[in-house]
C-alpha cells in the first residue's frame, strides 16, 4: 500500500481513513478508489461508507462487531478496534488510484436577473462588472470535489481566486432547486429547492438528483464541469423540454 493511511475513531459508531490534508483531483481520485474498495469489501458491521475531500468515514454498528462469550472478542478489544483490524487488511490491497479524469459534463446556465439574484451584488463587492463575473465564473473546467450538504450537491473546485467570497451572514430560507451559487472558495449546484447560505449567481435547468436514477446523482466525485452561459429563453426551452408529460392531464 502506498503512504500509511491513518484509521482513527469518531465517537463510538464510526471511524474516518485520513487520506491527505488538501483537496486535489489527485487525492479526489485516490478517496473514490478507497470508497469503492470498502463499499465492495462488505465488511460485517458497517452501515455505510460516506467520502468526503479527503478523508472516507465509516458509520458502523458496534454491536455487530463485539458480541460477548464469542472467543476471538474475549482479548478485550472495543468494537472500533475490531473495526481497525478489518479494515487494515482490506488496505493491503488497495493500491494509488491514478488520477481520475471522470466525465466531462456541460452545464447550461442563466446567469443573473431571477435566476441568480446576487450577481450584481457579487459583482460590485469584487470591483466587477456583472459580465465580467460571468465571465470569469464560465472559465475553469471544475471538477467535482465531493458530494455533501444535501443529496447530489456537488462542492466544485477550481473557482477564480477573484470569486472566492464568504458565505452569506443570514441564510436565505429558500433557494430553488438548480441554483448556482458561490461559498466561500468553491461553487456548487443546489439540487433541490432548500435552504441555504451560499450566493446565487444563476440557474440551471438541469435536474442534478433523482432517486429514481442509479446512480441517483448527476455528478460524482472526480467528475468535471463547465458552466455554459444561456439566455432566460434557452432556459425556459430546456427546461419545458425536460418537464414530465402527465397523460390525461
Amino acid at each position: 500500500m502506498p503512504g500509511r493511511l491513518d484509521i482513527l475513531p469518531l465517537g463510538d459508531r464510526a471511524a474516518v481513513i485520513e487520506v491527505a490534508e488538501r483537496v486535489g483531483e489527485a487525492v479526489t481520485a485516490r478517496v473514490r478508489a478507497l470508497f469503492e474498495l470498502l463499499q465492495a469489501a462488505g465488511l460485517p458491521g458497517v452501515r455505510e461508507v460516506v467520502p468526503s475531500f479527503c478523508s472516507v468515514t465509516l458509520h458502523y454498528d458496534p454491536r455487530v462487531l463485539w458480541k460477548p462469550g464469542v472467543a476471538e472478542h474475549r482479548d478485550g478489544r472495543i468494537p472500533f478496534e475490531l473495526l481497525r483490524e478489518q479494515v487494515a487488511r482490506v488496505l493491503e490491497r488497495f493500491e494509488e488510484a491514478p488520477a481520475i479524469a471522470g466525465r466531462l459534463l456541460e452545464i447550461p446556465v442563466c446567469y443573473g436577473g431571477d435566476h441568480g439574484e446576487d450577481l450584481g451584488t457579487l459583482a460590485l463587492a469584487h470591483d466587477l462588472a456583472p459580465a465580467k463575473l460571468v465571465e470569469l465564473h464560465a472559465a475553469p473546467v471544475y471538477f467535482v470535489g465531493m458530494l455533501g450538504f444535501m443529496p447530489g450537491f456537488p462542492y466544485l473546485c477550481g473557482l477564480d481566486e477573484r470569486l472566492v467570497t464568504p458565505r452569506r451572514a443570514s441564510p436565505r430560507p429558500r433557494v430553488p432547486a438548480g441554483s448556482v451559487a458561490i461559498g466561500g472558495e468553491h461553487t456548487g449546484i443546489y439540487p433541490l429547492e432548500s435552504p441555504g447560505g451560499w450566493h446565487l449567481i444563476g440557474r440551471t435547468p438541469i435536474s442534478l438528483f433523482d432517486p429514481g436514477c442509479d446512480p441517483p446523482s448527476l455528478l460524482l466525485a472526480g467528475d468535471r464541469v463547465r458552466f455554459v452561459p444561456i439566455t432566460p429563453e434557452d432556459f425556459e426551452r430546456i427546461a419545458s423540454e425536460l418537464r414530465p408529460t402527465h397523460a390525461g392531464a
